[in-house]
């Protein structure tokens, strides 16, 4: 008889403590003298502003040139602290620039709560674009998941002021505060020890939560998904005590819908790989979160009503752990997808495409103008592109550009791959209709094409986060853990998306 480990989890455990914060962001043409740490620019050559009161001599004492990514923190004694934030060479700063700087700012000044930021005139940005792109950067830079920690050092942003943006500076400092607590929430499902937050608890947390978003949840048990023949989602849940939950949430806008988009998230709670057990090191310790792509979709979805959305978005979220026991899918069965595929497991470590057809069949089913997928499917993805840039592979070019012109505007790289068909005949199967495994180069392409032959006749766009879900080191508004990468892209994308229909 199988036994749920018992789980010691702190009696006031919050999984999303993002959630409850609620920093306030202004944009303003002065300053309002509220903050108690004041930002400035500062470039490699040129005049330094007044308010720092020292010269350049005395900055470079302090190790401080003006290169972008620099910030020295200056305390005043009985007075608001000031920071010298590195402008680089002054020219025009994209927005990409603000958000990095802002971030610098805001972890230079990691004792205050209460922050302003003074653009130089001349950004270069947009108003609404350089205080979006400023207020992402303070928040995502000082995110900390801290939750599990019985004395939390860090402290988060309570007040947050962008002076000098431009025109449209208050709604786009608004917009970046509802981007930024997606991203956070993305990464605090993402930072979740696998046992304070499984396949039931994440359905029961987007029941609970999602409503208060504009979603409508529903939750699908192991007898709902046997019923509905998600044999993939079953067969890599079967070695494993907790039971997967298929988590459908919907988004419908005021008014008529502008079109409808399908999003579908990999939700691996814990990858150990099953009996393709992966081995024990830093990669098998970060395998908490394979979930991160489920982590984005409903992280974007919780904006999508704040950010004014038009078009009707649906998504699926296909959640479980991979575990070896006497009860696992083994090497050689053959599962059958919900529109009656049948898949030869070659690898039980390539469980991501085995959860990700059922849902790719029931968005199928719902005739979308386009679907995309998220997921942390392939380490083939991060030896190409690294930890930085994501990967996108699909079946419809204008798509992509879409997904690749939200990449480009949230700051959340991303490259296209092709899809390319002559891979294809690596997924033969003797026995089934087609196999989870390719051979052992082109691992990213191969897994797009299993993907895509659920989604024929559909615009379709696979992202593959697997590089980028998480960082080894603070970096600019990527601090150490989850990432959260993805969740913006997809705000941007899907906000976007019905007026390029």
């Amino acid at each position: 008889m199988a036994h749920s480990p018992i789980k010691l989890i702190p009696a006031a455990y919050d999984p999303a403590p993002s959630l409850h914060l609620d920093p306030q962001v202004a944009a303003a043409a002065a300053l309002s003298g509220a903050a108690t740490a004041v930002g400035y620019f500062v470039s490699v050559d040129g005049e330094i502003p007044a308010e720092l009161d020292l010269g350049r001599e005395a900055l470079a004492a302090a190790g401080f040139t003006g290169a972008a990514g620099q910030a020295v923190y200056l305390p005043r004694e009985g007075s608001t602290a000031v920071v010298a934030v590195g402008a680089g060479n002054g020219t025009a700063r994209s927005a990409d620039e603000v958000r990095d700087a802002a971030a610098a700012f805001a972890r230079a000044a990691a004792r205050h709560t209460a922050l302003a930021l003074v653009l130089p005139t001349g950004h270069g940005a947009d108003g609404a674009l350089a205080a979006q792109a400023a207020v992402e950067g303070a928040l995502l830079a000082r995110y900390r998941f801290s939750t599990l920690k019985n004395d939390p050092a860090d402290l988060a942003i309570e007040s947050l002021e962008i002076v000098g943006a431009g025109a449209g500076a208050e709604a786009g400092a608004e917009r970046g505060k509802v981007l930024a607590r997606s991203a956070a929430l993305a990464r605090d499902l993402a930072n979740n020890p696998p046992g304070h937050l499984t396949a039931v608890e994440y359905a029961e947390f987007a029941s609970e939560h999602g409503p208060a978003f504009g979603l409508s949840v529903e939750t699908f048990d192991k007898a709902a998904l046997i019923e509905m023949g998600c044999g993939g989602l079953l067969g890599v849940n079967a070695g494993s005590d907790e039971e997967p939950r298929l988590i459908v949430l919907r988004y419908t806008p005021e008014g008529d819908p502008t079109a409808h988009v399908a999003l579908v998230g990999k939700g691996i709670m814990y990858d150990s790989g099953g009996i393709s057990l992966k081995p024990s090191d830093p990669m098998h310790l970060a395998m908490k979160m394979d979930m991160a792509g489920s982590a984005a979709v409903l992280s974007a979805m919780t904006g999508l009503q704040d950010l004014g959305a038009t078009a009707q978005v649906s998504a699926w979220l296909v959640c479980t752990d991979n575990m070896p026991s006497g009860t696992a899918t083994k090497l050689g069965d053959v599962l059958t997808a919900r529109n009656g595929t049948t898949v030869e497991v070659k690898n039980t470590d390539a469980e991501g495409r085995l959860v990700m057809m059922d849902a790719l069949c029931l968005a199928m089913e719902e005739n979308p103008d386009a679907i995309v997928d998220v997921a942390t499917l392939t380490g083939a993805a991060m030896a190409a592109l690294g930890t930085l840039v994501g990967a996108v592979i699909g079946n419809d070019q204008p798509l992509i550009e879409q997904v690749k012109a939200a990449g480009a505007l949230s700051g959340e790289s991303i490259w296209q791959l092709p899809l390319e068909s002559r891979y294809r005949k690596q997924l033969d199967s003797d026995i089934a209709d087609i196999s989870n495994m390719g051979g052992p180069t082109a691992g990213a392409i191969t897994a797009a094409l299993f993907l895509s032959e659920f989604v024929k006749g559909t615009p379709w766009a696979h992202l593959d986060i697997a590089g980028t879900m998480k960082s080894d080191s603070d970096d600019s508004w990527r601090p150490r853990g989850a990432t959260g990468y993805g969740t913006r892209l997809l705000s941007e994308f899907l906000v976007d998306y019905a007026t390029k229909s």
